[in-house]
């Protein structure tokens, strides 16, 4: 389903879901000046610390930020020199990713919950609570054998005004939803709690309108987070509010939606969950063609990963495309550095496509402004005619999908090669 009109002009965006470097899997890169230059390049105005948990990154933490007298956090030396176009300010809130692994009616469960505290004093007391659990310190995100619903408790006690939400809620091994661990209702895994969930994080590989097809989230705001392990991943997805930068803004938007005007989008189908299938064989089903299969990969037999498509028509109640009362918009984007390269045929971390994407930055403004907002007449001026072709084409969702399966990214393309031979035709002639 295509998205609808969302203007990022004079809007907060807010990645609240990342990780440090003392997560497993993650970039070095991923230390607060690094964070906060490439926040300022995408054109993000908040961002989560992410790992907070952490003993050396909560040093971190506390050693290079300071509050503000809105109750975020700014760096207390401003990142490397900027370009003039990316100069709006960056701030922090402190935010962790929580994996609970656990035995709940008979099954063993596997959720990853986003918390987000108010301040760096909360969580102190709130990491001095968990270390008496289980071990914090060997990685970003910790496992405990904790209960998602105790843990929800438990920031609650340190601070009201925590923000406890389902994160990544659909993928198949790590989510309150997932297929394999997860629940078939919020009020199954957070009980007499779960009025206190304001919001689920709908993860890269679900996207709004698959979300509405669930009744029951209809009063749940639907917010979305890069859950970014390097800088260049930051903001893929990411949360748009007409708010001043404070922690009180902040709240009330999860909490009651107010001035929460919208979210960008993953295509979900780039996900690495959103179809079927059986990644060892190179199967890769939608929801329909696996239940002709009885769930099992039709080359060896094994069952097969159920993606988040599955899941969500497995739970729905409402079909596709109906979009229920207050329900807020969203764009689907693709990073520019991704457009680039494949307007001009190089690796995205080739030395041309960084040269080029840094160019049309320092001319034309931070990424989420040319991406969405740009005249394209500016792009092709600063970046050429076929990446004006291909960010026209993705504001149109006129975009060619493989979708992602058992692990396994899903591949967005903006041109076939007739196409490409086509406008680069048009250009010669003119």
């Amino acid at each position: 389903m295509k998205g609808f009109k969302l203007s990022l002009k004079g809007k907060l965006i807010a990645d609240l879901h990342i990780h440090s470097r003392f997560s497993r899997a993650t970039s070095k890169q991923m230390n607060l000046p690094s964070i906060a230059y490439w926040a300022a390049i995408k054109g993000i105005g908040l961002m989560g610390t992410g790992d907070f948990t952490h003993p050396e990154w909560f040093k971190e933490l506390n050693e290079g930020l300071e509050p503000t007298e809105k109750g975020l956090y700014r760096l207390k030396e401003p990142p490397e020199t900027l370009p003039d176009t990316c100069t709006e300010e960056v701030f922090f809130v402190p935010t962790a990713e929580i994996s609970c692994i656990y035995s709940k009616a008979g099954k063993t469960r596997k959720i990853h919950v986003l918390i987000i505290m108010p301040t760096l004093e909360d969580v102190a007391v709130f990491n001095a609570r968990l270390d008496r659990v289980g071990n914090i310190t060997s990685d970003g995100r910790p496992i405990l054998g904790l209960d998602a619903k105790v843990l929800m408790e438990i920031a609650l006690e340190v601070s009201e005004r925590s923000l406890v939400v389902p994160a990544h809620a659909w993928t198949p091994h790590f989510s309150v939803f997932g297929s394999v661990s997860g629940f078939d209702s919020l009020k199954e895994c957070f009980e007499e709690l779960t009025e206190r969930i304001y919001a689920i994080e709908t993860g890269l590989s679900s996207d709004p309108p698959m979300n509405w097809m669930l009744s029951g989230l209809d009063n749940i705001l639907l917010i979305s987070n890069s859950d970014a392990h390097s800088p260049l991943k930051i903001g893929r997805e990411a949360n748009v509010m007409s708010i001043e930068p404070s922690y009180a803004a902040l709240y009330e938007a999860i909490k009651e939606g107010k001035n929460f005007d919208g979210t960008i989008e993953f295509f979900p189908e780039e996900g690495k969950y959103h179809f079927d299938g059986h990644r060892a064989c190179g199967v890769c089903l939608s929801p329909e063609e696996t239940l002709k299969q009885g769930n099992r990969c039709p080359v060896c037999g094994k069952k097969m990963t159920l993606g988040v498509a599955h899941r969500v028509y497995e739970l729905s109640d409402r079909p596709y495309g109906e979009r229920p009362p207050g329900a807020r918009p969203f764009v689907s984007l693709i990073p520019l550095q991704e457009v680039i390269s494949e307007a001009l045929k190089v690796g995205v971390s080739s030395k041309r496509v960084q040269q080029l994407y840094m160019k049309m930055i320092t001319e034309l403004g931070p990424e989420f402004y040319i991406l969405n907002d740009a005249a394209l007449e500016d792009i092709e001026r600063s970046g050429g005619v076929e990446i004006a072709e291909g960010i026209n084409r993705m504001r149109q969702g006129r975009v060619n999908i493989r979708p992602g399966f058992d692990g396994e990214f899903g591949r967005i393309r903006l041109f076939e090669e007739p196409e490409r031979y086509e406008i680069k035709g048009q250009v010669a002639l003119f």
